[in-house]
Parts: C-alpha cells; structure tokens; sequence
C-alpha cells in the first residue's frame, strides 16, 4: 500500500458509510411524504388527484407486504411484520458493514431505508400508507410508496451487482479483460 491511499479497512468503512447514508436517505424521504400526503394534502379526506395521465395519488392502507401480499388483519400478524422486518434490516445491516462494493452498499442502503420506512407506517398507523398509482389505459399496476420503490430497485440492483460480480470473476478466470 502506498503512502496516501485508504487501507482496505477504511474503503470499507467509506462504501458501507454511503450505504447508511442512502438507508437514512430513503427513509427520511419516504417519511417525508407520507406525512406530506397524511397530514397536509389529507389525501384520504380530498380522493385521488391525477398528476399526469398515466399516474395518480390515491390513498391505499397496505396491511401485507409487497404488492398486497400476506394481508395481516391481526395485531399479531402486523407485530409478526415488524419484527420480520427488524430482524432483516439488521441482518441487512451486517451484510452492509461488510460491504466492499458500492454498488452492493446502494442496493442494500435502498432496501433497509425502504424495509425501516414502513416498519415506522405499521408501529405508527397499523398498515403502510401506499398513494403512487400508474396505469395505462386498462393497465393498472399496484399503488406503492417512496419505500416500496426502494427496495424494488435495491433488490435489483443487488441482482444486477451479484451477476456482475461473477461475470468478472469467470472473465479474470479466463483471461479475459
């Protein structure tokens, strides 16, 4: 190692550094709108509003997880998430301290925000407000939120980060640049 450079240990620390800094990213943003959406546009009080022609604000209260599924009716079922989700987010957070990759720390930072995000909506409101609907035409895909997105786009991007990882692996194998 030459003088000057960060010790394998503290490019470490600075990847899983910007993966916290999009965990806390993701979250404050979600939270952000989702009050903006509770609390002053009262979304539930006014109805949808249509933004462009192929998306709409419209208030779902979400009791499952991703794309509705697992509907909980319970307190126990919507304690059972929570801690689900803790439990991942911490476990998240051990893989993200380890983290060599920035495009491993994004993907993870994206998924734990999102995960904390509405682990908050359940504690606060017993379900995950939900208000960004697209369609087009007859085509209507699922209301979601600024959380739901993350981690839809923070577990592609660690798809996207493992295969890539071992495309480079196999090519270096092989000899190949």
């Amino acid at each position: 190692m030459m003088a000057g450079e960060p010790s394998p240990a503290s490019a470490a620390g600075d990847v899983a550094r910007f993966g916290v800094a999009t965990a806390l990213a993701v979250f404050v943003a979600d939270q952000i709108s989702k009050l903006w959406i509770l609390f002053v546009v009262r979304l539930e009080d006014t109805g949808p509003w249509q933004l462009l022609p192929f998306m709409d604000f419209v208030m779902v209260w979400n009791r499952g997880i991703s794309y509705g599924l697992f509907q909980q009716t319970s307190d126990i079922g919507r304690w059972a998430l929570v801690v689900l989700s803790i439990a991942a987010s911490v476990w998240l957070g051990f893989w993200l301290r380890r983290s060599a990759r920035r495009m491993e720390a994004l993907a993870l930072g994206l998924i734990i925000g999102g995960a904390l995000g509405n682990v908050i909506d359940r504690i606060a409101y017993g379900a995950v407000a939900d208000f960004v609907h697209l369609h087009w035409g007859r085509f209507s895909w699922y209301v979601f939120n600024i959380a739901d997105a993350a981690i839809v786009v923070g577990v592609a991007a660690l798809l996207y980060d493992s295969l890539a990882s071992e495309w480079r692996r196999g090519s270096s194998k092989a000899g190949l640049p």
